[in-house]
């Protein structure tokens, strides 16, 4: 054999051996851990210490929703069966665990957000009207009206067409602007004098907005406008604030112009009618818009659909408060809006149906829209009503003989409108 040969084999059985020594030392090491379970790392012992301390309600709300948590010890864990198995197989149900807590927080702070909303929504029921406080809705009519009180009455005669709880006395709101006019009017002030708005005029009674800022100037007529037109409560007190003498005589004069034209169950404290101290009757508010139809500016003013004033910081345009001006079916030739909590929503009109001139009044509506469908229900009746033989061939103006209609007669017409 060639000494070359003999040195490959020297080398292979050398290389030979060294491979089987090194298998048979690393034999021990691996048959120990395929036996032994994987030590925990040191990461992993911390957020099993963690989630044993989450709290018991989570906790419970984990086992609801049906997530497992299974428990582990320094060693290793052990599934329902009892085997041991390690902590990298434990880790996915700690971590479902984990975001159930997470949901149930959520739900909490969801619920806790929900409670805090409501008692936020939460609003206190509002007062009753003073006619609904002394039973005056109970009170039934032919026409089953939503205004506790109404007085329908032809304006030329003075006769009662129909009427409903007219004598209770009641506040009246803004109604009460027809006599602010009268009496500012009446004082013969030139309409074209520049007035201001001040802090005086702002409602410190019930905190009523106005889109008249402090510091407006306008004119005394444009001021009346927006008064009678658009309710505008700080126009009003400014109007009273300018009359010769300050406020305190405007209201005397208020009052005396009531007693003059007949208003004997009447009184007037201001002249917004942001006061529930500014009362009157059914009957006493006819006198007074027929008393106030006399007046040219207070028919146009109060009829106006829009008016658009400098404010001297903006332009601000201002609307109708009754809606039925800009309706084509109604003749309305003078009126009224006005709405407080304790007066509900009332209206008076001067208009004319089939050609008969007639005096509306409705207080005490429960709503806004109440007041005009009472209107139109009035006028619907008014209009069907059959007219009367005047014994001389000739038949009466329609609506006359109104107040002898049968109870059961003007209920069908309700129904029928």
């Amino acid at each position: 054999m060639s000494c070359s040969r003999w040195i490959r084999l020297s080398r292979f059985g050398v290389s030979l051996a060294l491979w089987t020594a090194l298998a048979m030392l690393a034999w021990p090491v691996v048959d120990a851990s395929a036996r032994e379970p994987v030590q925990p790392t040191k990461r992993g012992a911390t957020r099993a210490a963690d989630k044993a301390k989450a709290p018991a309600v989570a906790r419970d709300t984990r086992h609801a929703e049906g997530a497992r948590r299974v428990p582990q010890s320094a060693r290793g864990t052990s599934d329902r069966s009892g085997r041991t198995v390690s902590s990298r197989t434990a880790r996915p149900a700690g971590q479902a665990g984990q975001r159930a807590s997470r949901r149930t927080d959520v739900a909490a702070r969801a619920g806790r957000g929900a409670a805090r909303a409501t008692q936020a929504r939460y609003v206190e029921p509002a007062k009753p009207s003073l006619g609904h406080a002394i039973g005056l809705h109970a009170v039934d009519d032919p026409l089953s009206l939503q205004s506790a009180v109404a007085l329908v009455l032809d304006q030329a005669t003075g006769e009662v067409l129909f009427e409903k709880n007219a004598q209770a006395v009641l506040p009246i709101a803004s109604i009460s602007k027809l006599m602010t006019a009268m009496v500012v009017l009446d004082a013969q002030l030139p309409m074209s004098e520049m007035l201001d708005i001040s802090q005086a005029d702002v409602d410190t009674e019930r905190n009523t907005r106005s889109r008249l800022s402090l510091g407006t100037r306008l004119s005394r007529g444009e001021l009346m406008q927006l008064a009678l037109m658009s309710s505008e409560n700080r126009a009003a007190h400014a109007l009273g604030r300018h009359y010769p003498g300050g406020m305190e005589r405007f209201v005397e004069q208020m009052n005396r112009k009531a007693r003059e034209i007949g208003m004997s169950s009447s009184h007037f404290v201001e002249p917004t009618g942001l006061s529930s101290y500014n009362v009157s009757n059914a009957r006493d508010l006819a006198r007074l818009v027929r008393a106030a139809s006399d007046y040219p500016l207070i028919r146009e003013y109060s009829t106006a659909s829009g008016l658009t004033v400098d404010t001297g910081f903006r332009t601000v345009s201002f609307r109708n408060t009754n809606r039925l001006v800009g309706d084509p079916e109604w003749d309305i030739g003078l009126q009224k809006t006005g709405y407080l909590s304790d007066a509900g929503n009332c209206v008076v009109m001067q208009t004319r149906i089939d050609g008969r001139a007639v005096v509306l009044v409705l207080l005490d509506a429960q709503a806004r829209w109440a007041r005009v469908g009472d209107a139109q229900r009035i006028r619907t009746w008014l209009e069907r009503m059959p007219g009367v033989d005047t014994g001389t061939g000739g038949v009466s103006a329609p609506g006359a003989g109104a107040r002898k209609v049968s109870a059961q007669r003007a209920d069908q017409l309700s129904r029928d409108s």
